[in-house]
């Protein structure tokens, strides 16, 4: 049991962005079951499960673990995602599946298997996309069709959930979730004068998951540091 706690569930929560959240939520008393398809969570989470939540009978099992262990659910953020960089001409459909699966499906999936428990809580969802939903590098068709998604999918779930639930999206710019040492152009580019960093995304989600942000629901919130205001033009 929660012992009167928030409880959020947090995907994708052994590394990255995904921990950082977790441990921004940790820190601020609530309650946070992990769910990756690594065996390790972090330490900051409460419990940790071992999950492909591309899988139905996957998220099922998940959820029904937190109806019967956690009791509640507050906040859902669907943060798992892969990435399948490849030229057109080579990427299988069973690729493209495997990150629309990931990075898409899983989160309508968790929406329906947690609706519930979270319109019980009125509680929250924050989801996880991209800037690269509304642009692009090359040979990432399949990442940016399912971010893409992401920001539709969760304005429809803002509408149809609410209004017990509250539903946004965060769209990440250039997050440095590897802490190898960057070059100062990399920081310099950007208007904001620096790469993000996992804890950026981290305070955004905890106040979508916050009573603070009861007015917003169905929104985009680009967090880039500034990119994708400024024009690039070659020299």
């Amino acid at each position: 049991m929660a012992e009167g706690k928030r409880v959020a569930l947090v995907t994708g929560g052994s590394n990255g962005i995904g921990r950082g959240i977790t441990k921004r939520l940790a820190a601020d008393g609530w309650h946070v079951v992990t769910a990756d398809t690594e065996a390790k969570g972090p330490e900051e989470a409460a419990r940790h499960v071992q999950a492909d939540i591309s899988d139905e009978a996957a998220v099922r099992a998940l959820v029904d673990g937190i109806a019967g262990t956690e009791a509640r659910l507050d906040g859902l953020v669907a943060n798992a995602g892969i990435m399948i960089r490849k030229p057109l001409r080579d990427l299988t459909l069973e690729e493209w599946s495997r990150v629309i699966g990931t990075n898409l499906t899983s989160t309508y999936l968790l929406a329906r298997a947690t609706e519930s428990l979270l319109r019980q809580a009125r509680g929250a969802i924050v989801t996880i996309a991209s800037t690269r939903a509304h642009q692009s590098e090359p040979d990432t068709e399949s990442y940016a069709a399912s971010k893409g998604g992401l920001v539709a999918l969760t304005h429809a779930l803002a509408i149809s959930l609410g209004p017990d639930v509250r539903a946004n999206v965060i769209s990440p710019g250039w997050i440095d979730v590897s802490g190898e040492k960057l070059r100062e152009r990399d920081h310099a580019q950007h208007p904001a004068g620096r790469v993000g960093e996992p804890a950026d995304i981290a305070a955004l989600a905890a106040w979508l998951l916050s009573p603070e942000s009861g007015f917003v629901t169905g929104a985009e919130f680009i967090s880039d540091g500034g990119m994708t205001r400024k024009m690039i033009y070659e020299d």
